[in-house]
């Protein structure tokens, strides 16, 4: 029996796990397949116009009107089945910091992903699910030492490091812990760089190796990470060659490393590539035997989050000499928001109308870019600063204004998870869950 598509709806972004039915229509299960992707679309958008179709700007309560997500936990199911077809050495260890949504975390531990975590409150979030120990890395290589000894009781072995002291302060505080030498690579090629913070070189990481030695810690693995969001395949490479390096390294030391952490970086619009690369390269210079694993976090979750946000303001710019009107809309979530992307994460966000005036318009426009649009629009946030910008043009054949509805697709990667409370607005949003895959549903109890 084929399951149909379902939705449920958590009214806070870290709610309980128990799970509260939330009315859906059903897609015909004869029309619905093995995957939901066909019908992931319809689901969404169903869910974002029904939402707001029941909120009355002039007599809802304060907040009603919140920008809220909408996630399609099947989205994250289909991406973990693309990565097993892809990438088979390769156990995924999900990169909480990426989006720590509960209900991702419940799927992929599920699914028996492993989790990479870079705090105390990531690896407690983690464990309170109920996840083994043995399936978190501390990927931080710069540990607070509270935090250190809160791993150790844990039982949270792996962890890694990049430099000596760290080693001195793993000596102190858990020498039983099973490290991984994280070392430097290239990646210039990529959103968010990493190598200016973290990575060992490699003249130094025989020296460390002969520390970690002398100070009689278990060295397991080396690890790696190309930098958030990369675009280049050859970067993996050239780190799988050094991990080689290091491996050679260690073994003239006396060490017998098991495993290789080839990190993060991966993006969904080049997966196939990048996992071609890192699976020739694997099979290169690391025998059967040899334990990898990966560390993504956008890869699985930004296809899946689309967010939707209220205009509360509009102003009318007039150009006489150009005989051009202007707008600009004024949302009530921006770059101190849900769409911090923008700032630190080199992300640009499409805006597509929701509704406008009485009409539901999901996936009736594409936005930004249209042949034949004339209306032009600046987009910003709800706070007090000049930087707080969406977009600082874009085109849509509707005259919008207060009280209608943009949606933004792809928002589910270093979105909700940095929010602030800048200029006192709220930092936490709703998201109705939906599930367009029998697999993620069944996980979840859908």
């Amino acid at each position: 029996m084929v399951m149909a598509p379902s939705a449920i709806t958590i009214t806070e972004q870290y709610a309980p796990l128990s799970l509260k039915t939330h009315a859906s229509e059903h897609l015909p299960t004869e029309t619905f397949g093995s995957h939901g992707a066909r019908y992931a679309k319809k689901m969404i958008g169903e869910t974002l116009e029904s939402r707001v179709a029941a909120i009355d700007q002039d007599t809802c309560e304060a907040g009603d009107e919140d920008a809220f997500f909408v996630a399609d936990m099947g989205e994250v199911y289909r991406q973990h089945m693309r990565w097993k077809k892809n990438l088979q050495r390769v156990k995924p260890h999900y990169a909480v910091k990426c989006n720590p949504d509960p209900q991702v975390l419940r799927l992929l531990a599920g699914l028996g992903t492993g989790f990479d975590c870079a705090s105390k409150a990531e690896i407690e979030q983690v464990l309170n699910m109920g996840v083994d120990p043995s399936r978190i890395i501390y990927a931080q290589p710069c540990k607070t030492k509270s935090y250190v000894r809160y791993a150790a009781k844990q039982g949270v072995k792996q962890m890694t490091f990049d430099n000596a002291d760290e080693l001195y302060k793993t000596k102190q505080l858990f020498p039983d812990a099973e490290l991984f030498l994280r070392i430097l690579t290239d990646d210039s090629a990529s959103l968010c760089r990493l190598s200016l913070k973290f990575g060992a070189s490699l003249d130094s990481t025989k020296n460390l190796l002969e520390l970690a030695k002398q100070l009689g810690l278990n060295v397991v693995g080396v690890a790696f990470h190309v930098g958030s969001g990369a675009s280049d395949p050859e970067a993996f490479l050239k780190a799988v060659r050094d991990a080689r390096l290091v491996f050679d390294q260690a073994a003239e030391v006396g060490y017998t490393l098991r495993t290789l952490d080839v990190g993060g970086g991966f993006v969904s619009d080049t997966f196939e590539e990048m996992a071609g690369v890192l699976t020739g390269a694997l099979d290169e210079h690391f025998p059967p035997q040899v334990r990898v694993i990966g560390e993504p976090g956008r890869y699985y979750v930004s296809s899946a989050f689309s967010i939707a946000c209220n205009v509360i303001a509009r102003r009318t710019v007039n150009d006489p000499e150009l005989d051009t009107t202007l707008y600009m809309l004024y949302l009530n979530d921006g770059v101190y928001g849900n769409f911090s992307s923008i700032m630190f994460d080199h992300q640009h966000p499409v805006p597509r109308i929701l509704k406008s005036g009485d009409r539901l318009l999901y996936d009736k426009n594409v936005g930004e870019g249209d042949k034949g649009k004339t209306i032009e629009y600046s987009i910003w946030g709800p706070t007090c600063d000049g930087i707080d910008c969406i977009a600082e043009s874009c085109t849509f054949p509707e005259v919008l204004d207060v009280g209608d509805w943009l949606y933004f697709e792809d928002m589910g990667a270093y979105t909700k998870c940095s929010a602030t409370r800048f200029n006192g607005f709220t930092d936490t949003h709703d998201t109705v869950y939906v599930s367009s895959e029998p697999g993620a549903s069944a996980l979840l109890g859908y």
